[in-house]
């Protein structure tokens, strides 16, 4: 069991600030029950609401509210903790948190209840982080996901697949620890089908991290093309409201025009850029600048494409995923949906009469690697995906390498190797520098 290296009581306002109906101050730590008595002048019974009046040193009443104990171990912290449950507005709180201050507490750190948490073994450090996620989730999918991590389905499947490298790695140990065995167990087929499935299952587990990562954080997508192309009719479609103006007149869009949506459970802040050309006029040329610079920045751009226009221009340079969007096939008359003619992923589209929108939409998404059914995927973050590409690696050569020489040691080492890399993951594995960057962005009071 791991020990937090405070064991001083910490106090913060549990609730977001601002005025609400009720606010909540929270206490943990070994003197948290008697500040608690001490404020409330009541005897605490464990998991009893009991009513109180918050009282100043001087007997003065601060507040009134409900008081509750959840005595260690059996706590979010495993800490002695108290909830002080008065009206949520700032004076009142702030007042009922200097008094816990006076008592002896310690305004608490940002996210120091949930490292507590997970350095007394209630959770892992996944599960602390998707407390986080929940809390900033910006969608109902993206919610459904981060509270699937907190009830383990992320842990439970990256232990699942520890549990596999462990076992393979003692059967490899314990064919090297007994060379006198007739049968050369290393060389029957059964390590290099097992480390095989391994892989697969790192994969696997890989890519449908990386779906949780979109749906956690969003994506940035960009519209880019020449002018009058059909940009801004495109991103009103999509945010179903006109946010950019639409005219004939080319040039009309001439600053970055900015707009969160959600498609299919998937936050996207749309960004919406002057047209792609040389020209002379000093404003629409800093346009321009820009939507270059919003292109390098994107995670996906959509290059929309007049489907009548016999020069659509050159291919946009990026880095990001493009998908080529051919407008205005109501005038052309191309059929709508995914164009397979071309190399880059392409969809024609009308955003005049509504044609193949909805395939531009499940393009969109697939670019992006959304695919089907969120129910059964996690949050996931970008250390995830690090670290599950690291024991990736780690077990592809370890694979190429065992396949050519059979050596046993150097794959045993590979196996323990790829374990601590998921290990980083649910924190198995921790150094202080890393638990401060992921506890120092939480909520004070989480």
């Amino acid at each position: 069991m791991k020990q937090s290296l405070d064991i001083d009581t910490i106090a913060a306002v549990a609730t977001a600030p601002g005025r609400g109906g009720i606010g909540i101050v929270r206490l943990s730590g070994p003197s948290a029950r008697e500040i608690a008595e001490t404020i409330s002048h009541r005897t605490l019974e464990p998991r009893l609401a009991t009513f109180a009046h918050f009282k100043a040193d001087d007997k003065a009443i601060i507040d009134s509210g409900i008081v509750l104990f959840f005595p260690s171990p059996a706590s979010f912290t495993g800490e002695d903790v108290v909830e002080l449950q008065g009206h949520g507005g700032p004076i009142v709180l702030n007042a009922v948190l200097n008094r816990c201050l006076a008592l002896g507490a310690r305004q608490a750190r940002p996210g120091e209840f949930s490292e507590r948490a997970f350095l007394n073994d209630k959770l892992d450090l996944v599960q602390a982080e998707a407390i986080a996620d929940l809390i900033d989730a910006q969608t109902q999918t993206a919610a459904r996901q981060a509270q699937a991590s907190l009830q383990g389905e992320f842990s439970t499947a990256i232990n699942t697949l520890s549990q596999g490298l462990l076992a393979l790695r003692i059967y490899v140990e314990a064919a090297i620890d007994f060379p006198e065995e007739e049968i050369d167990f290393l060389a029957e087929g059964k390590v290099t089908k097992q480390l095989t499935d391994l892989c697969h299952e790192t994969r696997t587990l890989y890519e449908n991290a990386h779906h949780g990562a979109i749906i956690r954080s969003g994506a940035t997508v960009v519209l880019a093309g020449k002018p009058n192309a059909g940009k801004s009719s495109l991103i009103n479609r999509m945010a179903g409201n006109a946010i950019a103006i639409v005219t004939d007149i080319p040039g009309t869009t001439r600053d970055i025009v900015r707009e969160h949506v959600e498609i299919g459970g998937v936050a996207l802040r749309l960004t919406d850029t002057a047209g792609l050309r040389v020209t002379e006029d000093t404003i629409e040329a800093e346009g321009v600048r820009r939507a270059h610079q919003a292109i390098a920045n994107a995670d996906l751009t959509l290059h929309i494409i007049d489907d009548n226009d016999n020069a659509p221009g050159s291919p946009i340079e990026t880095s990001s995923l493009v998908i080529h969007v051919y407008n205005k096939i109501d005038i052309s008359g191309r059929p709508p949906g995914l164009v397979h003619d071309t190399q880059q992923p392409s969809v024609a589209i009308s955003t005049k009469t509504d044609a193949g929108y909805a395939d531009f939409e499940k393009l969109l998404l697939a670019t992006l690697g959304i695919h089907g059914s969120d129910e059964t995927q996690f949050s996931a973050r970008e250390r995830h995906l690090v670290a599950l590409n690291n024991a990736l690696a780690t077990l592809t050569t370890a694979l190429r390498q065992f396949e050519a020489s059979g050596a046993g040691e150097l794959l045993a080492e590979d196996l323990r190797l790829a374990n601590e890399q998921l290990g980083e993951i649910t924190g198995k594995v921790t150094t202080e520098q890393l638990l401060g960057e992921i506890f120092s962005s939480f909520c004070i009071g989480k």
